[in-house]
């Protein structure tokens, strides 16, 4: 009930990041039980039906991890001092966090529900009754544990995660953050090296798998006429783009702190010394969501350039997994950059009552954004051609 309260009462940003994991939800919810439907409808074909279920993982992760984000954001879980004097200590927070992500999430399911028994034809009253019948196996029955087991998926798995991001002693957050005191730099994260040897092998996987496969090695691309499933596709594909995506998110907190050292070089004045800084504080915080963003832009763009060359067909479900990957990528960053400007807001207040203007607060964030665009930018565009290289050939 407490929960229900906090979740009721919250500011309208905050509702609109919980109604973003809800949308995300209901788009993996559907995914998911459209290849429960195919598999129905195709019981002779099990291998393509476990591919299609196998792609439905990339979105999954996406949604999960925009919902541990959101949870970690959430102002009203946020550990501070005299809560627990009430009874909110730092696990019973805890467990409010995770049961609003449960929450979010179970409601997306529940309306994945609802729009795949529409489409089916179970449910009648509403507009395009049926429309989607003959894919989605309307002849046949719903078999209950499956679709109840796939639609506890998404709001397991997302409570899990933040339980374990969240429980005491993982949060680097959970005290207010003291004035600005001089300290020595910060060291960079070690895993840079490991990044870029994941994005080789991920990149070289890619390769080798969609050598001669061309296009069809694509979700969307050689699978039935107007289903915009994922038959065709191949395994070794989505393995190396996974790799690929892993590789960026393990490097980018390595690339955001080199961002900030970069800014600092050759005498920098206040300005650049003070976006350089917060760049290298905050390198762990925003790097793997930017790695993350990098890689699933990489992969619009090349399948962007199939599209744009005829190759590649892309149905009604590819593209909703499309946007609901893309999606959270970009609500995940923006998360992120929430969540450190709360972390900072009283490092900002003392820079504040120190005389420094608006303005140079302004102007150190456009740095720090202009500086993480040039670095990020044109890494985007060389993991993009190199993984559309394979595929066109």
């Amino acid at each position: 009930m407490l929960a229900l309260r906090l979740a009721r009462g919250a500011q309208a940003v905050v509702q609109l990041r919980r109604l973003l994991v809800s949308v995300a939800s209901a788009g993996t919810g559907f995914l998911l039980l459209c290849a429960l439907g195919y598999a129905m409808g195709h019981p002779d074909a099990p291998a393509e039906s476990a591919t299609r279920l196998a792609w439905c993982l990339v979105p999954l992760a996406a949604t999960v991890y925009l919902a541990v984000s959101v949870a970690r954001c959430d102002p009203g879980t946020r550990p501070r001092s005299g809560l627990s004097a009430i009874g909110l200590g730092p696990i019973r927070l805890m467990m409010l966090a995770v049961t609003s992500t449960a929450l979010a999430c179970t409601l997306g399911s529940l309306l994945a529900l609802l729009f795949f028994l529409h489409l089916r034809g179970d449910l009648t009253g509403l507009p395009f009754d049926g429309a989607a019948a003959e894919l989605l196996a309307a002849d046949r029955p719903l078999p209950v544990p499956a679709v109840i087991t796939l639609l506890v998926l998404v709001p397991l798995t997302a409570s899990t995660a933040a339980l374990f991001v969240l429980r005491p002693g993982a949060r680097k957050d959970a005290e207010t953050p003291e004035p600005p005191e001089p300290r020595p730099p910060v060291p960079a994260p070690g895993g840079l090296p490991w990044g870029v040897a994941l994005l080789a092998i991920g990149l070289a996987s890619e390769t080798y798998a969609g050598r001669g496969t061309g296009a069809a090695a694509l979700p969307g691309a050689g699978g039935l006429p107007g289903t915009g499933g994922l038959g065709g596709s191949s395994a070794g594909v989505l393995a190396g783009w996974c790799l690929a995506a892993l590789g960026l998110a393990f490097a980018g907190p390595g690339l955001t702190h080199l961002c900030g050292r970069m800014l600092q070089a050759v005498r920098p004045g206040a300005l650049r010394m003070l976006a350089g800084r917060v760049l290298q504080t905050e390198a762990q915080r925003i790097g793997r969501p930017l790695g993350l963003l990098c890689a699933v832009a990489s992969g619009v763009y090349a399948a962007a350039r199939l599209h744009g060359g005829n190759q590649l067909d892309l149905g009604p479900l590819t593209l909703l997994g499309t946007v609901v990957v893309a999606g959270c990528a970009i609500a995940t960053v923006l998360t992120a950059a929430v969540e450190s400007r709360q972390f900072h807001a009283d490092t900002t207040a003392a820079l504040q009552q120190m005389g420094a203007p608006a303005s140079m607060l302004r102007k150190a964030a456009a740095l720090r954004a202009g500086m993480l665009f040039l670095v990020f930018g044109p890494l985007t565009w060389v993991v993009a051609e190199l993984a559309a290289v394979p595929l066109i050939s």
